[in-house]
């Protein structure tokens, strides 16, 4: 049982990517931007369609990878993590550069459309709830919500980040939660020598003890069976010559 504890204590608990909203956050961004780039950018004549769906899938894939990496290795998570992140800039990026060159407006604070649309990114995780507006929304509007949500999504990712780089303070990589779980193991099998080794003369005693104790109880048994077997010996001989006698009287 010692063995696997230390076993678990080396991999830690695979985390549940679906579940967390920064990475539900990701999926729709990176199905807003191929929506996007389907209805907005030229399939052939503006590179900057491969880029900006590349970008959304590094982002989200990267995620995955290193949530699932660290299972392992804490350090490999949070290098994956940040590359999500850097992905996500240059999404975002990508997107004000849309505003910027086709001389769109940027929502800002103030407005109606900018509170709505605040609200509804910070409560709104999932791909449903976004997905029916993708091909409703203009290009202005699907721009506006994707830096909104690149903007969520960065600052719950550095969240996460800063929790992991307190856990890597205190619990360290896998090398050093391996060398911790080796030498826990090894020191229990130490402790657990030292107490038998203690123990083995109080055994050796107690076993002494019952030998001799076993040793008096068959000496007694001896003594009793031989006085059972003189009796019945007796007792068949005086049977036997009481028959005798009658049957001389007869």
């Amino acid at each position: 049982m010692a063995e696997t504890s230390n076993a678990q204590h080396v991999l830690k608990s695979q985390a549940n990517w679906d579940a967390l909203y920064f990475y539900q956050k990701s999926d729709v961004i990176y199905q807003l931007a191929f929506a996007f780039c389907d209805r907005f950018i030229h399939l052939y004549k503006d590179r900057t369609r491969d880029q900006v769906i590349q970008a959304a899938r590094s982002c989200k894939q990267n995620i995955v990878e290193g949530l699932a990496d660290g299972v392992a290795s804490t350090e490999m998570q949070l290098k994956l993590l940040n590359v999500a992140r850097a992905s996500l800039k240059e999404l975002r990026e990508d997107f004000e550069d849309y505003i910027k060159s086709r001389h769109l407006q940027f929502f800002i604070s103030g407005e109606q459309r900018y509170a709505d649309m605040l609200n509804y990114c910070r409560y709104h995780n999932r791909l449903s709830d976004y997905e029916p507006f993708f091909a409703q929304w203009t290009d202005e509007q699907m721009c506006n919500y994707a830096i909104t949500l690149c903007h969520f999504i960065d600052r719950m990712m550095m969240s996460f980040l800063k929790k992991l780089e307190q856990e890597f303070i205190t619990e360290g990589g896998i090398k050093e939660r391996m060398h911790r779980a080796r030498t826990g193991y090894r020191q229990q099998q130490d402790e657990r020598l030292k107490q038998l080794e203690a123990e083995l003369p109080r055994l050796k005693q107690a076993l002494a003890e019952a030998q001799a104790e076993a040793a008096k109880w068959k000496a007694a048994f001896e003594n009793l069976k031989q006085r059972a077997l003189k009796m019945y010996y007796e007792k068949e001989a005086e049977i036997k010559r009481l028959k005798e006698q009658l049957g001389e009287e007869i």
